[in-house]
């Protein structure tokens, strides 16, 4: 049985690290305005010139108005990068970028934070050289009021979703047509963006979704965590990843008792991942056994209560979405995102799906050829005159 169950906790700590992206005890609520519009601009500063993605013409850092927990009105900053040269006719289509796990604290916002956590550099540049204007929404609470909901599906969607709104108001440049592009973490909430786009912003002009090894099907596994796991079964990485999941779902499932669980360094611990960006929360872990954190297993009602703000959705999707992956990623497991497409198809929901011989990181190159023309197709005049 022990032999089994360490062979369980590997599999968890394998699929935990779908979570690093490229990755108080209680949620400091934000400023209540019920009458700010999803995507009103609040300011808009120049973005430092080495801050900008290669090949960029402009960039400015926005501060705008989403949706956040419970449907209240939230603040969110974002960044948006313009081409070099003059717009086309009808104007830049737009590509709103999903980022990975770059951490919870304000500091770890990637419109502020230099270097850009996130990363991608390269790759961004690349977009921006086949003439799309990129806006990247830094997520609510993520440098700005309130704890960052990790994982919460829709508030990371309605900032990506309304990133594109504020972004427009500000560059009068950028076209109505726009698609949504992430990987890990940015891959779930780019799905999440795909399934809620024209419902929530319906003047808007949405294309669909690329979604590059999007996290999926793990409440079931995590709910197995508890005081038993091994000390030296779980990296310090790893078991960061695991304080973020406890933060944010306290901030987006406060009536979850998430306290009953926790040790006290347990508690003190998930009120440092609140605040700590990802290499400084990786040292808060250094010589901290996961199962210190816990009095019991994570179980059932945890399962529940993560699942209604992480499952990714397998029906309801009205614009083409594509999901690449990795044979060889050893992150989200191809097994993972198999069951994921195979819901889908059970749905029958459009979605195009392609593996590479990569790693996880190594899906955004590989695919990038077949991604262009996706994304080529659907900003076709003819992909608005066929939906």
């Amino acid at each position: 049985m022990r032999s089994i169950r360490a062979g369980v906790l590997a599999i968890v700590v394998a699929l935990l690290a779908v979570l690093l992206g490229t990755p108080s005890a209680s949620a400091r609520p934000a400023d209540q305005h019920s009458d700010q519009r999803p995507g009103e601009v609040q300011s808009v500063t120049p973005l430092p010139h080495d801050q900008w993605l290669p090949g960029t013409g402009d960039a400015k850092r926005v501060a705008y108005w989403s949706t956040g927990l419970g449907d209240r009105p939230t603040p969110v900053t974002g960044a948006v990068y313009l081409p070099q040269g003059a717009p086309p006719a009808g104007g830049w289509p737009v590509i709103s970028r999903a980022h990975g796990t770059v951490g919870l604290g304000d500091a770890c916002a990637p419109s502020t934070a230099f270097p850009n956590p996130d990363g991608n550099y390269e790759y961004l540049g690349k977009w921006l050289a086949q003439g799309y204007a990129i806006v990247t929404s830094d997520y609510a609470g993520i440098g700005t009021p309130g704890v960052h909901p990790y994982l919460d599906g829709k508030v990371a969607a309605y900032g990506v979703i309304d990133m594109v709104r504020a972004a427009r108001t500000v560059v009068p440049t950028l076209s109505a047509r726009w698609a949504t592009l992430g990987n890990s973490q940015g891959g779930h909430t780019a799905l999440f963006t795909a399934n809620l786009a024209t419902k929530y912003a319906p003047e808007l002009d949405f294309r669909g979704a690329v979604a590059h090894g999007p996290p999926s099907n793990l409440a079931g596994l995590v709910s197995i965590l508890g005081p038993s796991i091994p000390p030296s079964l779980l990296n310090p990485g790893m078991k960061s990843l695991i304080t973020y999941i406890l933060a944010g779902l306290h901030a987006a499932r406060p009536d979850f008792d998430l306290a009953s669980y926790l040790t006290p360094l347990g508690k003190q611990v998930v009120a440092d991942a609140e605040v700590l960006c990802n290499d400084d929360m990786r040292e808060r872990m250094e010589g901290i056994g996961l199962g210190e954190l816990f009095t019991r297993q994570l179980g059932p009602e945890f399962e529940q209560a993560w699942g209604s703000i992480f499952n990714v959705p397998t029906s309801g999707y009205d614009r083409p979405i594509f999901i690449a992956q990795g044979t060889d990623d050893k992150t989200v497991f191809p097994f993972l995102t198999q069951q994921l497409v195979d819901d889908l198809a059970a749905h029958q929901q459009p979605y195009t799906y392609r593996t590479y011989p990569v790693d996880h990181m190594g899906a955004l190159e590989a695919a990038l050829p077949d991604t262009t023309q996706f994304l080529r197709q659907l900003f076709a005049p003819a992909a608005a005159q066929h939906r």
